[in-house]
């Protein structure tokens, strides 16, 4: 192999999960059921021109890597999947899962390799993967690729929620594969051929809650209990008791014991609850919640056709295949999650012995859910005390105001912050003013179109909001201040990733790096960069790729 002469080469590989797990006896990426094993060892494809566009600075420096790597060929090639690394270990995950709310038994990961396990510069290791990079077992009839399309859409989606303050997978790097692939962006029978591209995603794992729910539903126990004390002993090791072995437990001898697994499950319901909070205040929809796309760790993962809320609206889902059931809109999140964790109770059922302490966990995540959602609201709000339910016709009356016109989410209460109490007072007097783009109309969609009933009754809220931050007698710039922590100014508008897709596809990447360099400081007032903040425009009201995506990628 020949010699690394950049950074790459100080990357340290501890590849424990292969080391650890039981493996698939075949190797390559041939189509196939595989079973008793929790991955297939496979080679990603070598691509014809690999070039690195775009490049998160962040996850570079916590790798230990100097900042001229990203311009070198060894880079590309490497993260392209056409070189691999001393130490690296390639594999894909055998899992399985529920799609739309049907079990759809062996899933796994059909177009992404892991490179391995690095040890990052606090000494945490994290996966690196490549997504796009050739076929695997689990491809089934598709390819294993990815277009530059979809793969523009991960990389910035991933370090923008990272920055947003969302518990995240990250994105390393954004690299052309030379390759053109061919892809139908809409179901309808026009496919086209689209530039390849491969993601670099990283994360202490990506072990998902099918992993575990594909090695129940084959009753392969033993596999499961492994996978479980893995899980446990890497990522969840303040569970373990006192004097618990710290290496891997042999097959065929006692696990951790159903008071630990119990336990872990417990920490995923409750790292579950703080993510969808979080996509909550943000306004992301993730589009496709499937189990098999659900991390353990409590971050967002498998950035598909997933949306941001231009217009609050509950019911809307980005996903085309979604379009009939809404399984995945907004506002039913919370309780896809809270399904999807009954899912993975019923796969480690047979590790607990009994369901009093899984159903105890997933009650306690309705609790924990409404107090943190409760909390996120008030904190939009600017408010500093708990109320408890008498909080309710507050947040309650925000959220239908929100919901009476078309009204753009970041923007209302980016300017809500910005209105001191005599403003809110003022205009909670005056329905009329509520238009001028000080006060409400900037976040209208139309502000001429508001009807004369939502107008009093958003006035009839501002009046009460205003009294009860006078009440609270917090100063309106340390309220404005707080606020404008909780509230970004910036998100990846649908429309914004779009017209980064459209350049880069006729060769200008410039795009890719200004939206991911406005979106490291999404709560920052950034002069010179007001359009990154403006409203839809109408062009990308049902426009593919600004509107609704299909899963195609």
């Amino acid at each position: 192999m020949e010699t690394l002469t950049t950074s790459l080469a100080r990357l340290r590989f501890d590849n424990r999960f292969t080391r650890e797990l039981p493996a698939d006896p075949l190797h390559g990426g041939t189509t196939r059921p595989v079973n008793r094993a929790a991955y297939s060892r496979v080679q990603p494809l070598a691509v014809p021109a690999p070039q690195i566009i775009a490049w998160s600075p962040e996850v570079s420096a916590q790798l230990g890597l100097d900042d001229d790597v990203w311009t070198s060929d060894e880079a590309a090639e490497v993260f392209s999947g056409t070189r691999l690394l001393p130490g690296s270990d390639p594999h894909a995950a055998n899992y399985g899962g529920h799609q739309f709310g049907q079990w759809a038994g062996q899933l796994g990961d059909g177009r992404a390799i892991a490179l391995g396990e690095v040890v990052d510069r606090d000494g945490n290791h994290q996966t690196l993967q490549l997504k796009g990079a050739g076929p695997t077992p689990y491809s089934r009839r598709a390819d294993g690729l990815a277009v530059l399309r979809s793969s523009i859409r991960e990389f910035l989606c991933s370090e923008a929620m990272h920055h947003l303050g969302v518990p995240t997978t990250r994105a390393l790097s954004l690299a052309l594969t030379g390759n053109q692939v061919m892809r139908d962006m809409l179901y309808d029978g026009n496919p086209r051929l689209e530039p390849g591209a491969v993601v670099c995603r990283v994360a202490p794992s990506f072990i998902r809650f099918g992993n575990f729910q594909l090695f129940a539903a084959r009753n392969e126990i033993e596999e499961l209990r492994l996978l479980a004390d893995f899980t446990i002993r890497h990522h969840f090791a303040h569970l373990l008791p006192a004097g618990a072995p710290a290496a891997p437990v042999a097959e065929g001898e006692a696990g951790l014991g159903p008071d630990v697994y119990a336990a872990w499950f417990a920490e995923v319901c409750h790292l579950s609850a703080a993510m969808v909070v979080e996509w909550m205040r943000v306004g992301f929809v993730h589009g496709v919640m499937n189990t098999d796309n659900m991390s353990i760790h409590g971050l967002t993962i498998d950035y598909g056709p997933y949306g941001w809320l231009d217009d609050y609206n509950p019911e809307w889902t980005p996903n085309t295949t979604d379009a009939a059931g809404r399984r995945y809109r907004f506002g039913h999140q919370p309780a896809v999650v809270q399904w999807n964790l009954l899912q993975l109770a019923n796969a480690v059922y047979p590790l607990v012995g009994e369901a009093a302490p899984l159903e105890e966990a997933l009650n306690g995540f309705g609790d924990d859910y409404t107090g943190r959602y409760r909390g996120m609201l008030r904190a939009k709000l600017g408010l500093v005390t708990d109320r408890g339910d008498d909080d309710d016709p507050l947040l309650h009356g925000l959220l239908e105001v929100l919901g009476a016109t078309e009204t753009d989410m970041t923007i209302f209460h980016r300017r809500l912050g910005e209105l001191t109490v005599a403003d809110l007072t003022r205009l909670g007097a005056d329905p009329g003013a509520l238009s001028a783009p000080e006060a409400l109309g900037d976040a209208w969609y139309d502000p001429g179109t508001v009807a004369a009933e939502a107008r009093a009754a958003a006035a009839a809220w501002l009046a009460d909001y205003a009294q009860r931050l006078a009440d609270e007698a917090r100063p309106d710039d340390e309220r404005r201040a707080a606020m404008e922590r909780v509230n970004p100014r910036y998100v990846l508008r649908n429309y914004l990733a779009q017209e980064a897709i459209d350049a880069a596809e006729q060769g200008d990447t410039t795009l890719i790096g200004t939206l991911a360099e406005v979106l490291r400081r999404p709560y920052d007032t950034q002069p010179g960069r007001e359009r990154f903040e403006a409203k839809r425009p109408d062009w990308a009201r049902n426009r593919p790729g600004c509107s609704m995506l299909s899963c195609s990628s």
